[in-house]
């Protein structure tokens, strides 16, 4: 019964662990994908928008490093949402300049994406194994080992055994309670899309886009 308790809390916390990695990635594309966009805007909207989507990048990044939940994340993910705000803001100017045009449609559209994605990467990041099965692991395990102890003093042998299973238990608990911690512990959720798309940007930006609208 407590392998299987066991069992359970481990899979949901790699769950949520790979939605977070996932989320991480999707959001790095997101934003590529704009920033590659946001460069065949027309002057001023378009240097506007790419210095626009480097700050947003870095906000990304910062929320990465961040407790969910925590005054940093908070603070982060509210950078973020001005960002977004102010991105918005120029998408509709280059819209109202060049409504029939290809590129600001577009842009709009994976713009739209890339804000609703944030939405996303922190309800993953939110996302916590519940409590009361944290709970129940730890109370579950400590009863079995307990009654696995007592047995065998009451024979007089297995302390070898008592002590394997106590290590192999702690081990399991230790993992879950890691895996759901995403910007503690030993396993951690890389934010490495994150931080090379932001490298790629500091190179020149690979499009032009038009002096006229």
């Amino acid at each position: 019964m407590v392998g299987l308790i066991l069992a359970f809390g481990l899979a949901l916390a790699v769950g949520r662990y790979e939605s977070r990695r996932a989320a991480v990635v999707e959001d790095a594309n997101r934003i590529g994908t704009t920033y590659l966009r946001a460069q065949t805007l027309a002057e001023p909207v378009r240097s506007d928008s790419v210095d626009l989507l480097r700050r947003y990048t870095d906000t990304s990044i910062r929320l990465s490093e961040s407790v969910p939940s925590s005054d940093e994340a908070r603070r982060a993910q509210a950078d973020g949402e001005v960002l977004q705000r102010e991105l918005w803001r120029l998408a509709g100017q280059a819209l109202d300049v060049a409504p029939t045009a290809s590129a600001p449609r577009l842009y709009v559209e994976t713009l739209n994406e890339m804000i609703d994605q944030q939405t996303v990467r922190v309800a993953a990041l939110n996302n916590r194994v519940p409590g009361p099965v944290l709970a129940l692991e730890v109370i579950g395990a400590a009863a079995a080992l307990g009654l696995l102890a007592f047995y065998l003093a009451l024979v007089g042998r297995g302390v070898v055994t008592v002590v394997l299973a106590a290590a192999l238990v702690s081990g399991l608990l230790l993992v879950t309670f890691d895996l759901d911690r995403p910007t503690r512990g030993l396993i951690e959720v890389p934010d490495t899309p994150l931080t090379d798309l932001r490298a790629s940007m500091s190179l020149p930006p690979a499009a032009t886009g038009p002096t006229e609208p």
